[in-house]
């Protein structure tokens, strides 16, 4: 006859389990874990005790809509004397009279998402409640597994970090809260897979794929950006004005712009550009478990004809001629996944370049990746995704072309290069990490050389042109927004004879990704002659009165040198960005942070422009200091030029650790000012 346990009530245990699981951060008023790795929950009895040879227990586990054995989105396993590790399993013990203690282990291969658990005793069923099953970066057998303990605290636990903008001879790095673990924001993360159009289209399809990060990282690319009219999370806009949504630019974390698309129906937002499609990619990825990065692609390649060559056409007075679809960047970011492919041959695991910003369709979809590291550097470009637009992103050849009145075109010589000083924040600190090498070879290397010749890339192969003439553009060591300052075109000649040259020195802004505006400075000087050996410096000098207007709010202006060899016709191509700085925010903290104390910030930052500036708003973020919400402050008054502009702000830490206070401000004449200070927060 069967034996029924006499079952009163039971606990999930969620403050034990989810701290055992690195995931008390989203809270313990429910159980989330992670697979591969056991978990507790335990059942009171109104009378009797748990007898093994006696009572027979089995639990059935299960997610999605279709839930099914065949497709793993079902578990029936009982509770056995030894727990196996390889798939669902569960033991039993009674750590007091009264209870049972069930130690419950998700299959290390199981679906992430949304689970029910119900307790069967002879057909007697019991539902026990929910749960969330995430990736686990902390189990050997999970596909996502990291060793080392620095690393999972940097690209899993850390709900901040440092995204790096400006250009490759000045890298800047901007603070970001990725707020993974703030309220609500798993639960937004979780929604962007289950309103994906795979998952609308077949949803027990979907669900079983979960099991694999490739599949998870491929959907999180194509849904943080809307292009496929789908319930993406962001809409892409590189061109100004931003009146029906924000600035990109004003962005300073992912925990508004995922709060606001869920709680809207699944609404994109506007607007995101490279830096914000990459941040939100990370938030979702380092919630659901997958380690997870940003890096910057300085001078990024943008190839839309897959021949690994950039194409550029230039009038002759050096100014572009949009003749292609082809561009190079000043920078671009996308994100980094760390990962097992069990799905290419040997050797291809750890770090995956995927990319959320709509540029190429794959497979029919705006998305990118995940494509391992290894493959680009060894220009593999067979693997799976997307290699060949990676690959030519990071080392593509460029190739500029003059266009004449009469409409032939001739080649320019220029030392244009893409894939420069690829960036993300290291571990541990604030500092800028140079990752270049994970993606390519040094140059000039013989294994450059073979890694070109196995992509087939021929053109890098091949020896520029020397025409005894070296064209250089150099720029003052400061350069702050509402000065005025000198750039310098250095032309020196290198052969042994004299040389008369044609020199045009020009300046105009332009956005990162190289939507250029209007003039800032220009120079024609018809008669530049060079002796044997000869060098000569032409300074442009840049007017704030000039540059103010055109100047976008990515604060980049284009320098563009172009020498023509009046006695041999060759033609030198110089580019170059410049960045101008924003003041420094300077931000100290009142008081002794703790956890549930109320702390005081003071914030300053000096006008540096010749006139006032109105409507001085301050914004103030932090993961864990600010819940989640932002603080805003306003300035009554106008701030005069060469005058402080301060607040003081006030917030409650709820976790201790070493957090990030992030601050933007803004004015009617200075946008985008931003800044940020590291508070350690003790218990």
């Amino acid at each position: 006859m069967a034996a029924y346990l006499d079952l009163g009530s039971w606990d999930l245990a969620c403050a034990l389990n989810n701290a055992e699981h690195h995931t008390e951060l989203n809270g313990v008023e429910r159980l989330i874990v992670r697979r591969g790795q056991k978990f507790t929950i335990n059942l009171l009895l109104r009378s009797g005790g748990y007898e093994p040879g006696k009572h027979s227990l089995s639990l059935t586990a299960e997610t999605g809509p279709q839930p099914s054995e065949e497709s793993c989105t079902k578990a029936v396993f009982c509770v056995s004397d030894d727990a196996d590790e390889t798939k669902w399993s569960a033991t039993a013990s009674s750590p007091s009279s009264g209870t049972l203690a069930l130690a419950i282990s998700a299959a290390p291969d199981a679906p992430i998402g949304r689970y029910s658990l119900t307790l069967d005793q002879f057909g007697y069923r019991v539902s026990l409640g929910e749960f969330l099953l995430l990736f686990n970066p902390w189990c050997p057998r999970d596909s996502v597994y990291l060793a080392d303990e620095e690393e999972l605290k940097e690209y899993v636990l850390s709900q901040d970090g440092i995204i790096y903008r400006g250009t490759y001879k000045y890298p800047i790095g901007s603070a970001w809260e990725f707020g993974q673990y703030e309220a609500g924001i798993l639960d937004a993360c979780l929604r962007v897979l289950e309103v994906n159009p795979k998952c609308l289209q077949d949803p027990g399809e979907d669900c079983s794929a979960r099991s694999n990060p490739v599949y998870v990282t491929r959907v999180i690319s194509a849904m943080v950006n809307s292009n496929d009219r789908d319930y993406g999370v962001l809409t892409g806009s590189w061109k100004e004005p931003f009146e029906d949504g924000m600035s990109p630019m004003s962005w300073r974390g992912s925990v508004g712009i995922m709060q606001q698309w869920h709680q809207s129906g699944c609404r994109a937002v506007r607007y995101g550009q490279c830096w914000v499609f990459a941040a939100v990619s990370c938030t979702v990825a380092r919630a659901l478990g997958i380690p997870c990065r940003v890096i910057t692609n300085y001078l990024s390649a943008h190839d839309t004809n897959q021949n690994l060559v950039i194409e550029r056409y230039i009038d002759e007075k050096g100014q572009p001629v949009n003749r292609t679809r082809d561009s190079i960047w000043n920078y671009h970011c996308w994100v980094e996944s760390w990962m097992t492919r069990p799905d290419l041959s040997a050797g291809y695991d750890g770090w995956q370049a995927s990319d959320s910003t709509p540029q190429e369709k794959s497979e029919d979809v705006f998305c990118c990746g995940p494509v391992p590291l290894k493959a680009i550097k060894e220009g593999q470009l067979n693997m799976k995704y997307d290699a060949p637009f990676v690959f030519a992103e990071v080392n593509a050849d460029v190739k500029t072309f003059m266009k004449k009145p009469d409409g032939t075109t001739e080649e320019v010589i220029s030392a244009a290069f893409v894939g420069q000083r690829i960036s993300t924040k290291s571990v541990g600190s604030d500092q800028r990490e140079d990752i270049t090498h994970l993606y390519k070879y040094r140059e000039g290397s013989e294994e450059e050389r073979e890694t070109f010749k196995r992509a087939e890339h021929l053109n890098k192969l091949q020896q520029d042109k020397d025409v005894g003439l070296d064209l250089k553009i150099k720029v003052s060591p400061s350069m702050m927004k509402g000065c005025d300052f000198d750039v310098f075109a250095v032309v020196k000649n290198n052969t042994a004879t004299d040389r008369k040259c044609r020199l045009i020195f020009a300046s105009r802004a332009v956005s990162y990704s190289g939507i250029l505006g209007d003039d800032c400075g220009y120079k024609d000087l018809l008669n530049v002659e060079l002796p044997p050996g000869g060098e000569r410096s032409v300074p442009l000098r840049l007017n704030y009165s000039k540059y103010c207007d055109p100047l976008t709010e990515d604060n980049l202006i284009r320098l563009v040198a172009l020498l023509q060899d009046r006695g041999t016709g060759d033609t030198i191509l110089a580019v170059r960005n410049v960045i101008l700085e924003n003041p420094e925010i300077k931000i100290r903290v009142l008081g002794e942070p703790k956890v549930n104390r109320k702390l005081a910030a003071e914030i300053t930052v000096k006008n540096p422009l010749p006139f006032p500036l109105n409507g001085c708003c301050f914004k103030v973020d932090g993961a864990n200091l600010t819940g989640g919400k932002t603080i805003t402050e306003r300035l009554p008054s106008t701030v005069e030029a060469g005058q402080e502009a301060k607040v003081k702000v006030y917030f409650t830490p709820t976790h201790s650790g070493l957090r990030k206070l992030v601050v933007d401000f803004d004015s009617d004449k200075l946008c985008h000012v931003q800044g940020y200070r590291n508070v350690i927060i003790g218990k």
